[in-house]
């Protein structure tokens, strides 16, 4: 087993587009790690130069102790499982799975029993005589992984592959490849958009927007502690709420946001506040006073029951509620709070509907704040 070491990465292309730039990144043995950003943020493009499908145009990449910018992707030791699962649709299950075993000259004997084993591991084994055009897209997705597995790896490299595939299926395929994981004790390199995905599967998450890494974190530490404006929006659905507002600072020292109407700044309009708690007040906050922020809170964080609408301080507003989305085990509540846009996600006993005004409480011990001009993070 292997881990990674990234070291300066660039990819560049004739004309002088950079779809990566300076990435660097120490993958450990056996982690399961998510690259995770928008279409076009370069997390592909870093997962085919691991794969050694696409030239390092800088930096050096390490598999263990080994510089492997230079060896061809058949000599790296790793496995890569595609979008589009790239299964040959003449073979059967068996030969898809024992095809790169057999063009590596494996003994007959080793290969049946590497394939019985992963199809075993992936419940395939009843179908291991059928064509991919006769299975469903789960079954070719597992056929397509334990391909993969067959070749023990030291690392897996999956690019996005669940893509094709339905809600319903994609949970569960989640939870089987995170058991896989588990099982084979392997090293996971796992590129995807969808942030659900990398919440649930991964380790450690590194989040990519136009070709830089923003952050490298678990998942929890990535929700509740993004550096920027950008990892806060990425992750999380529904997303943060990003609110205009001004941090102001009263006569006895404690910091507070102000926010509302756009008149918010004059006598007319309605004027809301949220405490900064103590807890949060570094020392950096000084230098923002007076000054215009952004005030970010998940829509968990935005309450509407009376029980802590009566026990709030600081905080409250008053909503429009313009569209509400009942999921079954929470409610969505969609509100305009003065030119305001913000989400709630709210327990399913809200008595809220369209067009009523109701009164919503702001968590001030949830706040994160942003710089207006960078989007870097002052509090979280």
């Amino acid at each position: 087993m292997a881990g990674l070491s990234l070291k300066g990465i660039y990819k560049k292309y004739p004309g002088g587009f950079v779809a990566v730039t300076d990435v660097n990144l120490e993958i450990r043995d056996k982690e399961f790690i998510i690259l995770v950003g928008p279409s076009g943020c370069g997390k592909s493009t870093t997962l085919r130069m691991i794969a050694g499908l696409e030239e390092i145009s800088e930096g050096e990449l390490y598999i263990g102790d080994k510089l492997v910018n230079d060896i061809a992707p058949k000599d790296r030791d790793i496995a890569m499982v595609f979008q589009n699962y790239a299964l040959y649709p003449h073979m059967t299950v068996f030969d898809n799975m024992a095809f790169g075993l057999k063009l590596r000259k494996v003994p007959k004997d080793e290969i049946a029993r590497k394939v019985e084993e992963a199809a075993r591991i992936l419940d395939l084994t009843h179908l291991l005589d059928r064509k991919p055009k006769a299975m469903s897209g789960g079954q070719r997705q597992r056929v397509a992984m334990g391909r993969a597995i067959v070749r023990s790896p030291k690392v897996f490299l999956l690019d996005e592959p669940l893509s094709n595939l339905d809600a319903k299926l994609r949970a569960q395929m989640r939870t089987e490849i995170s058991k896989l994981h588990k099982k084979l004790g392997t090293t996971f390199i796992y590129v995807t958009h969808d942030q659900t995905e990398a919440m649930t599967l991964g380790d450690r998450i590194v989040v990519m927007k136009d070709g830089f890494i923003q952050q490298v974190d678990t998942p929890q530490v990535l929700y509740e502690a993004p550096v920027n404006k950008f990892v806060a929006g990425f992750l999380g659905s529904p997303q943060m709420n990003f609110i205009d507002a001004y941090l102001r600072r009263n006569a006895s020292g404690q910091y507070y946001v102000e926010f509302g109407s756009e008149d918010s700044r004059s006598a007319r309009g309605t004027k809301y506040t949220i405490v900064v708690p103590q807890s949060k007040s570094v020392a950096d906050l000084a230098k923002y006073v007076d000054r215009e922020v952004c005030l970010g809170i998940r829509p968990e964080n935005v309450h509407d029951e009376p029980m802590y609408l009566a026990q709030a301080t600081t905080g409250v507003a008053d909503c429009k509620v313009e569209i509400m989305e009942r999921m079954g085990a929470e409610t969505f509540l969609y509100l305009d709070c003065e030119g305001t846009s913000i989400t709630a996600r709210v327990a399913p006993s809200s008595t809220a509907n369209p067009g009523d005004m109701i009164k919503v409480a702001l968590d001030p011990n949830k706040i994160h704040l942003f710089d207006k001009e960078t989007e870097r993070a002052i509090v979280n």
